[in-house]
Parts: C-alpha cells; sequence; structure tokens
C-alpha cells in the first residue's frame, strides 16, 4: 500500500486542527488552512471520503454558495482499522 501525500496528510491536519465542538470544518477551510489548492483539496478529500478516513457528518449554510456545504470529520476508527477487522465486517455483514 502507497503512503499518504504530503496534501493527504496536510488536510487531515487541518481537520484536526479546526474541528470545534458541534462543528466541523468545510472542504474550502481545510484547504485554506492546509495551504492547498481547492481543486487539489476536493479530489483527496473525495477519496479520503471513500477510503472511510473522512466523514460528512452534518451540513451547513455558509455566504459564498446557495446550498449547504459538508462539514468533515476525521473517522473515530481510522487507527484501529486493519485488513482483519476490515474482513471481519464484511464477513458479518454477508452472512448475518
Amino acid at each position: 500500500m502507497k503512503p499518504a501525500g504530503e496534501v493527504r496528510l496536510a488536510l487531515l491536519q487541518a481537520c484536526r486542527d479546526l474541528q470545534q465542538p458541534g462543528r466541523g470544518p468545510t472542504l474550502r477551510e481545510m484547504a485554506h488552512h492546509a495551504r492547498v489548492g481547492i481543486k487539489a483539496a476536493k479530489d483527496t478529500v473525495r477519496n479520503m471520503r471513500r477510503d472511510g478516513v473522512l466523514v460528512a457528518p452534518r451540513t451547513r449554510h455558509v455566504d459564498y454558495r446557495n446550498r449547504p456545504v459538508n462539514e468533515y470529520a476525521p473517522a473515530q476508527s481510522v487507527a484501529r482499522c486493519t485488513p482483519v477487522v476490515g474482513l471481519a465486517r464484511v464477513m458479518t455483514a454477508w452472512l448475518g
């Protein structure tokens, strides 16, 4: 497995830094804090959500967009998840 890149690590750290009780950072806030371009941040956050590193628990209205935007939070089980645990989850879902 390939190690996480600089953009991914910077965005994850930005998400942790900007996290507040009851409020998470938006993609634009994380990109600004991590000093990453919006396009790179958008692609990387999409991949991080797909991989289970980030979750989007809620949305928020912002001034720069008509539709609500996602707030992001680091997934709680990222450090504890191993391939064996992932396989056990799949087998449990499949059998039960």
